[in-house]
């Protein structure tokens, strides 16, 4: 048919019929192509424009068929000629195309030369995040404050949390234990196990952070928007520094389990490692709010915990309980001396990075640097 050109079908019939037949009325040609009266006119009206069919200089209300090897070779010759400047430019396209991929690269390379890059905006944290995944071969780590994990950011990690596995990259993720109050979040946690990930929960995390190969770590700027720009360290130092934090949380982590025996077991003292953990935040200054946000557990959670706490002690005030948990011995345990792996998780948060960056609080879904 003669489509590529820019003839329909419908037109394409009613140009045949009339050249070959030498006919030129409506009437004629409807009986001929066997179409409706107003599609055959339509048709005609589409010949007409297209120089195919004009109406007949010797019997007014017929028409006149072109001959093709005029008619049709200059719809032909406007189409290649339109086909030759669509190549032109997409010649000079690629060229450009190439310029800038250029610049680009040169542009990161610059970059990664430095031993920080500050990364700026959504977009390109995402852009680095991704870029770092794809070319990770051998390990990634991650704390991953901010309790449970949205559907949708569940489903996202699925596809990259498959690909890291069949590279054979070994995934060691940190969640909170304020997961186990959703139960979607922990069976994704079961499921990353499965799929050959290690998975374990802490009462509290200090910051946000995704290490590649021990060569690469993210960081975000701002503690309260990650959105706002993140930090990439390349630097031998500071890898060094941020990988022997995760060591250490990581060897005080409790291994995801099927119950909330982890979350809700007791040391010595009859405390949960939450209640370690607010006793210490509590003592550094967090507000009820601050707490919520590193337990990854509503305020309302949060304060509930806080005041259990203060009626065991017998505090009316928040100083009052800090003196009294101190007196007890509450605070004042060396993380893991007892050899308790579930002993002193929020001591073991105490070492901070050796840099100014710290992790954002929990985001909403969109804002994370990451959720596997």
């Amino acid at each position: 048919m003669l489509e590529p050109i820019g003839l329909s079908t419908e037109a394409t019939e009613v140009y045949r019929a009339s050249l070959l037949n030498s006919c030129g009325s409506v009437e004629e040609l409807t009986a001929l192509v066997g179409r409706p009266a107003e599609v055959v006119r339509g048709a005609l009206d589409e010949c007409v424009r297209l120089g195919l069919i004009r109406p007949s200089w010797e019997t007014p209300g017929r028409v006149h068929a072109i001959s093709p090897d005029v008619a049709l070779q200059a719809l032909l010759a406007r189409q290649e000629s339109a086909l030759l400047a669509r190549e032109r430019q997409i010649a000079e396209t690629r060229v450009e195309v190439a310029r800038i991929s250029e610049e680009f690269a040169a542009t990161r390379s610059r970059r990664r030369h430095n031993e920080v890059e500050q990364l700026e905006g959504l977009d390109q944290i995402r852009d680095r995040i991704g870029e770092l995944t794809l070319g990770c071969q051998r390990s990634l780590v991650a704390f991953a404050p901010g309790g449970h994990q949205t559907s949708d950011n569940r489903e996202a990690s699925r596809p990259l949390t498959e690909s890291l596995r069949d590279r054979g990259v070994t995934v060691r993720t940190i969640y909170l234990d304020s997961i186990y109050n959703d139960p979607a979040t922990v069976e994704h946690a079961r499921w990353l196990v499965e799929t050959g990930n290690d998975v374990r929960t802490v009462a509290w995390l200090p910051a946000r952070m995704i290490i590649f190969d021990g060569e690469a770590a993210i960081l975000p700027m701002d503690p309260d928007n990650s959105g706002d720009g993140a930090l990439l360290f390349r630097g031998r130092g500071v890898l060094a520094g941020l990988s022997e934090l995760f060591r250490l949380v990581w060897e005080r982590a409790a291994p995801i389990t099927s119950a909330r025996k982890q979350r809700t077991s007791t040391d010595d003292k009859g405390l949960t490692s939450q209640e370690k953990a607010v006793l210490r935040l509590l003592g550094e200054g967090f507000t009820d709010e601050g707490v919520a946000r590193k337990l990854g557990v509503s305020v309302r959670t949060g304060r509930r915990i806080t005041a259990d706490l203060m009626g065991r002690l017998g505090a009316k005030s928040r100083f009052q309980a800090g003196l009294r948990a101190a007196r007890l011995g509450w605070l004042d345990e060396v993380p893991g001396a007892d050899g308790d792996p579930d002993a002193g998780h929020s001591g073991a948060l105490d070492p901070a990075p050796p840099t100014t960056a710290v992790l954002p609080r929990p985001e909403p879904a969109g804002r994370r640097l990451a959720d596997r």
